[in-house]
């Protein structure tokens, strides 16, 4: 795992001094080749930094590589991404120059709906690593706004987070409110957020009023009451100035009810709150099916009419393996196909 901080001690180990260990961090984040602006670069820099930059240059792309691209019809591409000890990750291209990151190889909250949960927690992702997914997409097309909506649950890598976050709202050059932090919700992150130098926007993956039906979904999350989550969300958006973007993930027969519609305009109505309804994509083995087009958007019609701002999102990329984890699980799949073909081989 690679941190923006172990970057940081590289650079001052060759004599970089604050102003130029900002200028490699910068070029970096924002996918520009760290030999701009030659001439000046020459007399600018110790002779060792100067020295190590094509050497570093490799070893920052190779934080983040490409392995495969999938373009969708929807204008979004989703990446798979090798880190640099063999592990994958998946990133998404959005529309609208927007960029979705992974925060950990796997994830441990388990969301019986999710392809990621299947697979647990494999390890964390780090700050640098997660930098170099916004620097590989920017090598790809303009990235404006980040959101930290990928495999992992954010909350439980919060340094390396925050750390990825204070420098792509600063040198990488992304507003803070284009900064996304979305969360099952954790206390931690409620005390640590208003305290970052950058104050991302907060996505709270709510997708049920009920307490007892989300235990269900979300088993390893912390044991928010719906309501309680909701007031920990309000006074984030007071103090921050952003309203709170609520995730619902629409799964039909599970929480597309009208009992389920009756809860969310008596939590939402009149917060200062976005709920953004996602109707669900589909996972190979998960017993769970989409609602149709015409159900969803009846649903965030009635909210609207009732007072809660809604939008109903298409998944980016459905017919390119859209659910999170799929591209990650294919090529895990893949490699297990090739040792034993291997095993039986010998």
């Amino acid at each position: 795992m690679w941190s923006v901080q172990d970057i940081r001690e590289r650079l001052r180990a060759l004599g970089a001094r604050p102003k130029h260990e900002l200028r490699v961090l910068r070029l970096w984040a924002q996918a520009q080749p760290q030999d701009s602006g030659r001439r000046a670069l020459d007399s600018f820099m110790p002779t060792a930094l100067r020295d190590a930059l094509p050497q570093l240059s490799q070893d920052l792309a190779a934080l983040a590589t490409l392995r495969e691209q999938h373009p969708a019809e929807d204008g979004s591409a989703r990446l798979l991404v090798g880190l640099r000890d063999g592990q994958t990750v998946e990133s998404v291209l959005l529309p609208r120059d927007g960029l979705c990151v992974s925060s950990q190889v796997g994830c441990a909250v388990g969301c019986v709906f999710c392809m990621t949960g299947r697979e647990g927690l494999v390890r964390q992702v780090g700050s640098a690593e997660i930098v170099a997914q916004v620097a590989l997409a920017r090598s790809l097309r303009p990235v404006k706004k980040v959101v930290f909506m990928g495999m992992g649950e954010p909350s439980h890598n919060l340094d390396q987070v925050m750390e990825a976050i204070d420098l792509l709202g600063t040198v990488g050059n992304i507003g803070h409110k284009n900064l996304v932090f979305s969360t099952v919700g954790d206390e931690r992150v409620f005390e640590r957020l208003p305290q970052g130098l950058v104050k991302p926007a907060l996505a709270l993956s709510l997708h049920t009023t009920r307490a007892d039906l989300r235990a269900q979904l979300l088993p390893r999350a912390p044991r928010w009451d719906p309501q309680d989550l909701v007031e920990a969300g309000e006074r984030y958006a007071r103090a921050t100035g952003y309203p709170i973007q609520y995730q619902w993930t629409l799964i039909e027969g599970v929480n597309d009810s009208d009992e389920e519609i009756e809860g969310i305009v008596r939590l939402l109505k009149g917060k200062y709150a976005l709920m953004n309804m996602i109707p669900y994509n589909a996972v190979p083995d998960l017993p769970y099916a989409r609602p149709s087009w015409e159900r969803a958007a009846a649903i965030a019609r009635t909210l609207h009419q009732r007072g809660v701002l809604t939008k109903l999102r298409q998944s980016a990329g459905q017919d390119v393996d859209g659910g999170c984890g799929q591209l990650r699980a294919r090529e895990v799949m893949q490699r297990v196909k090739i040792v034993r073909a291997l095993a039986a081989q010998g």
